[in-house]
């Protein structure tokens, strides 16, 4: 599933027409002041708005000065495009980087984590418009913000451990906190939402299909002296406007039952053998993903997100930064990325290549702490 998914996607890249974003069109990040109010801009459009550190260094003291600026009263962020939020990081460079002991692959994720926790924190409205693909660190510059908006055009999934990787940006704080086992679901088979079930699910605060966002965007750079209430009862209204619950249900909701069941199981391989036990065509089909999985991404994955369930953000992003650089120093991540995004074959070689392989050993090691001067500081 995921590999069709991601094939989908490469063609999406392949074809996609430059989108036109504004006169700036030279940079990855446009700013844009409309009265007291800030827009961001992710201007990336021909590699969906993937985040690089040039972004994420870009966006951070932006965000800082405008949270201590008295003449700065809100926060927007959406993405260039039609296609794209942000359809991830930029986790090839990444890895390049890695191979030959660069700072990139150590300053990356510092720098995004950063990101996301000042977003989290932010103590002043922040807005994402959430149109298009939004996934892996697209899924970070959002979630962790107070309002969230999906269209029939969002698509939202995190794929980490089809490449080696785990989902990161806080996704060990909120996939946790999804109703039932639904973020455990989420986070090993790299299953995609879209549209309406974004919001369905909790991920997204309200939804507002895109011909209406220009209205809506109208409407918040309108408002005198803003604060999150009165953002709120903007995006109620249009919410309220354009979603009837009485439309297609949740598209797992008569699966949850099934996923409850299954995801709450103790360790991953059980995770797989109530999927085994189970003859539904759902749970052959998701065994079937799982089965092509990093196992050494999975077991970090599920401890992740029992671990974070009981953390505060700063500090399960402390334990992110960690599981981070002991990707980096391990194997899988570079295979990931090589199978799935640079030679594209679709078949990485893992190692180890089973659940019961992957030892508490190794996985003591991904959670262990880094040396003092190397940890992520919030």
């Amino acid at each position: 599933m995921f590999s069709r998914s991601l094939r989908r996607l490469q063609v999406v890249l392949q074809h996609m027409r430059v989108a036109h974003c504004s006169n700036q069109t030279g940079d990855d990040v446009v700013f844009q002041a409309v009265r007291d109010k800030r827009i961001i801009i992710l201007n990336r459009p021909k590699a969906l708005n993937a985040l690089n550190l040039s972004m994420i260094q870009k966006i951070y003291p932006s965000m800082v000065q405008w949270e201590d600026n008295a003449d700065v009263s809100l926060v927007l962020i959406k993405g260039a495009g039609e296609k794209a939020f942000c359809a991830g990081g930029d986790v090839r460079a990444v890895t390049e980087s890695g191979k030959t002991g660069g700072d990139l692959a150590r300053n990356f994720f510092k720098a995004e984590y950063i990101l996301n926790y000042k977003i989290g924190t932010y103590r002043k409205p922040y807005i994402a418009i959430i149109d298009g693909i939004t996934m892996g660190g697209g899924v970070g510059l959002s979630v962790h913000g107070k309002f969230r908006v999906a269209t029939e055009r969002t698509v939202f999934a995190m794929p980490e451990t089809a490449i080696g990787l785990f989902p990161d940006v806080g996704g060990g704080y909120f996939l946790p906190r999804l109703e039932g086992k639904l973020g455990m679901f989420l986070a090993l088979t790299g299953f995609r939402l879209t549209g309406r079930d974004v919001f369905l699910a909790g991920i997204a605060t309200h939804f507002v299909p895109s011909e209406k966002l220009s209205s809506l965007e109208e409407k918040l750079m309108a408002l005198e002296d803003p604060t999150d209430t009165k953002v709120a009862n903007v995006l109620d209204r249009f919410h309220h406007e354009n979603f009837t619950e009485k439309g297609k249900p949740f598209v797992l909701a008569s699966h949850m039952e099934t996923i409850n069941k299954v995801f709450e199981a103790e360790t991953v391989e059980e995770i797989l053998q109530k999927l085994a036990a189970d003859n539904s065509e759902f749970a052959q089909k998701h065994l079937a993903t799982l089965k092509k999985m990093s196992p050494t991404s999975m077991k970090v994955t599920f401890r992740q997100l029992q671990m974070g369930k009981k953390l505060k953000l700063a500090d399960e992003l402390q334990m992110e930064y960690r599981l981070s650089q002991r990707c980096l120093e391990d194997h899988d991540f570079y295979e990931g990325v090589r199978a799935v995004l640079v030679d594209k074959d679709q078949n990485p070689k893992w190692n180890p290549a089973t659940l019961q392989e992957v030892t508490d050993d190794k996985l003591n090691w991904y959670f262990s702490p880094l040396p003092p001067e190397n940890e992520l500081h919030l």
